[in-house]
Formats: structure tokens, sequence, C-alpha cells
């Protein structure tokens, strides 16, 4: 069974050539990305958008977003998921709408035994851009410069790319946490 993780509460230990399935919940466009860290080098394996047309059901949405990530999971064979958390929305309706789609996202890494870690979207667009506020053109531009990208990612997939970068920041400073606490 899959635990979900804070990354305030505990920060994640990567290993050596982890992959990590990253997502952007939404009902209509959920970004995914996948991403290895090998040799202190980030790299994104493969990234995309589960889209899902206006006149589907959100019972309908949510099967395919599981459908599709569970696609996702067997295709890269990730060992860690990273997901961002949810977002201060002003509709109550807007906060069921989004947490039914986390939900989808996070049944279908739980359903493969994927640790979860949640990172908020301040932190995210903080590790892309370099500020908490950043706009979604800008995190979609860094990201494609920080990922050597050859084009600029769709929005939803560049957030997707942008929690993974998250992710592996978090457990690159955990490590070094680690190292000095041990040199004491």
């Amino acid at each position: 069974m899959a635990r979900i993780v804070r990354s305030s509460a505990e920060t994640p230990a990567v290993s050596p050539g982890e992959r990590v399935l990253a997502i952007d919940p939404a009902l209509r466009k959920t970004g995914w990305a996948v991403v290895e860290q090998s040799g202190g080098q980030l790299r994104a394996l493969a990234w995309g958008v589960i889209h899902n047309k206006p006149n589907l059901l959100p019972s309908g949405c949510l099967v395919a977003i599981r459908e599709g990530l569970q696609d996702v999971i067997r295709q890269h064979a990730p060992t860690v998921c990273a997901i961002e958390s949810t977002i201060f929305v002003q509709s109550f309706k807007t906060a069921i709408v989004l947490g039914t789609a986390r939900g989808a996202c996070l049944l279908a890494a739980a359903e493969h035994g994927l640790p979860i870690y949640e990172y908020a979207p301040r932190e995210i667009k903080q590790a892309a851009v370099g500020r908490g506020a950043a706009q979604k053109e800008q995190v979609a531009f860094m990201i494609r410069a920080q990922l050597r990208l050859r084009e600029t990612p769709e929005a939803d997939a560049a957030d997707a790319l942008a929690t993974a970068v998250t992710h592996f920041q978090n457990s690159a400073a955990a490590r070094a946490l680690e190292r000095e606490k041990r040199r004491i």
C-alpha cells in the first residue's frame, strides 16, 4: 500500500536511477511526467496531458485519469510519485472537483504501490522559476531550459515536470543535510 508523505513533514530519499511519476492533477487536463536522475543529471523520459472533453461526465473523467496514469506507470515503471497538493480555491465546488481529480491520481499511484510525496504549488513554482507566484508560461519556459528539452511542453505537462524537479531538489537537500549531520 502506498503512503502519502507531505514534503514539509518528511523529505524524500532518492536512490540512484530513481524514476518519478509527477502529476499536476485537474479534471479536464491532468499533466504528467516521468523523470529520472542519473549521474546527477535529471532526464525527462516522457510527459503529456490527459485531456478530457468538456462533454464527458466528471465520473468519466476520473476513470480516464486513472486509466491514463496506469498506462504511464506500466509503460515507464516509476518508483515513486510526486503530486501537486491542493491549492487554495475560492469555491467549494472547485475544491471538490480538484479533490476528486487528485483522488483518481492518488489511486492510480497507490494501486501500483508507489510512495507518494505532495508539494505545494508555490513550492513547485519556486523550484522551477525561483519565485512562488510564477505564471504557467514562465514555468514551462524554465522547465524547458532546466531539463534541456527541444520543445516547450504544454503548460500542464510543464507543471508536472516542475513537480518532478521539486521532488529531486528536496531529496538533494535531504542528502546534504544527512551528510552534515554525520560530520558532527
